[in-house]
């Protein structure tokens, strides 16, 4: 049960069906899940420590949006992307390598119409590359990263002309991780999640 809660609680944060800056009432919580406060209590206490509810005066809300927030998470992914990218690059194996170039397809496949679609298709990509690194430590630490960017709901792959661009990124991303170019997968990755931090500012600052 306290393990459902927390998970429960937790999509209903990264779906936006509990929006940002939402209070979350002990009670309240025990009522929408059908629980006790106990369970409740436990699961906000974990999801303070991922970073996903926070404390306002004496009360715990839903983390709050902010561009200092998006500055702060891309400052930090866009080095370990880079380090996913080099690692892949160094430690993939043939099956890594058929997931990487299956991902790929996948995203030719994917409407450019359909941005969760393109969201999906995105996500799998890059856990591909995560996988293909073998690193454990980074894929637990970029998946996290990931979670809090979750919280804005309108995927950068949406914004005008972005779509082809990312696809083109990867392309030449997964072409430097075949050809084991460890330095290159990495300038890559870095470059691509550069511009991915531009959009997703611009669009926060339009209410995109």
């Amino acid at each position: 049960m306290r393990s459902d809660v927390y998970r429960r609680l937790r999509e209903d944060i990264l779906s936006g069906g509990l929006a940002a800056e939402t209070p979350l009432v002990e009670a309240a919580l025990a009522d929408r899940y059908g629980t006790s406060r106990t369970p409740v209590r436990e699961a906000l206490r974990r999801l303070e420590q991922d970073g996903l509810v926070e404390r306002a005066d004496r009360s715990l809300r839903v983390r709050a949006r902010s561009p200092e927030e998006i500055l702060e998470i891309y400052e930090v992914r866009i080095s370990l992307e880079g380090v996913a990218a080099r690692a892949a690059a160094e430690r993939h194996t043939p099956y890594d390598l058929a997931r990487l170039r299956a991902e790929a397809g996948r995203m030719a496949a994917t409407p450019a119409d359909d941005p969760r679609a393109m969201a999906d298709a995105n996500r799998r990509f890059h856990e591909a590359i995560y996988a293909a690194g073998h690193n454990a430590t980074l894929l637990d630490l970029l998946t996290r990263l990931n979670d809090h960017l979750a919280r804005y709901p309108a995927t950068t792959l949406s914004h005008p002309g972005r779509w082809h661009q990312a696809r083109t990124e990867h392309e030449a991303l997964l072409a430097a991780i075949a050809a084991r170019d460890a330095p290159t997968a990495a300038t890559l990755a870095e470059q691509h999640m550069t511009t991915a931090r531009d959009i997703r500012l611009l669009m926060y600052s339009t209410g995109s």
